[in-house]
């Protein structure tokens, strides 16, 4: 999923196959397609930028980038501790970059040929790797990889926005999400990209109504 075309197709499926969705795209505003760089710098951009505010995070990956650059698994493995510090990255962080780096380069983490497996095979590779969370992995196929069945059960905005678009009363678990959205697969990347807009759009009526 590269171009806004197949966001479209995606968008075309998901309103036929499933009436929540029938409902809630029309209230979604656009639905932009947001890829990220792919291979290995895409994955520590999303690895510096997690738990951490927006300004942090875009503090942090510039001076990331800059010390080292480029960035590239063999840089990472020769880094030095205060290379590390000096960039602002926390000790998980670093021991999680470092183990990217390290499953890259002995080819454990095949980055450039992940695309080509299925979304299940991608998510398997990429926990195996010490450090790498469920929505890490879910992260960087969706918006890195361009898999159009990818999907981040495991994000909170995710959870929340199923639940108004449901009209459930207690948010979803990822177990219960992954449950809803089977009836959007192959397209369940485009469905998050539409719950994530729905959710914008709801937040920002709640903050002018409230």
């Amino acid at each position: 999923m590269r171009h806004a075309d197949h966001v479209a197709e995606g968008l075309a499926f998901l309103d036929k196959a499933c009436p929540t969705m029938n409902r809630i795209i029309p209230l979604s505003g656009e639905i932009p397609l947001r890829l990220r760089e792919p291979g290995f710098e895409g994955l520590a951009h999303i690895v510096v930028g997690q738990q951490v505010s927006v300004a942090s995070a875009n503090a942090i990956w510039g001076r990331t980038r800059t010390i080292f650059d480029p960035l590239t698994p063999e840089r990472i493995l020769a880094a030095t501790d205060e290379e590390f510090i000096a960039a602002g990255l926390s000790r998980p962080k670093q021991r999680t970059l470092r183990a990217i780096a390290e499953a890259a380069a002995s080819g454990a983490l095949p980055l450039a040929t992940l695309g080509e497996r299925d979304a299940d095979e991608v998510h398997a590779t990429l926990i195996a790797v010490k450090g790498i969370g469920p929505w890490t992995a879910d992260v960087f196929a969706m918006f890195c990889l361009g898999h159009a069945n990818a999907f981040a059960a495991g994000d909170l905005a995710l959870q929340e926005a199923a639940r108004m678009a449901f009209n459930k009363r207690k948010r979803p678990d990822e177990k219960q999400l992954l449950k809803l959205a089977k009836p959007w697969a192959p397209w369940r990347s485009v469905a998050a990209r539409v719950l994530w807009a729905y959710y914008k759009v709801q937040k920002s009526r709640e903050g002018v109504t409230g």
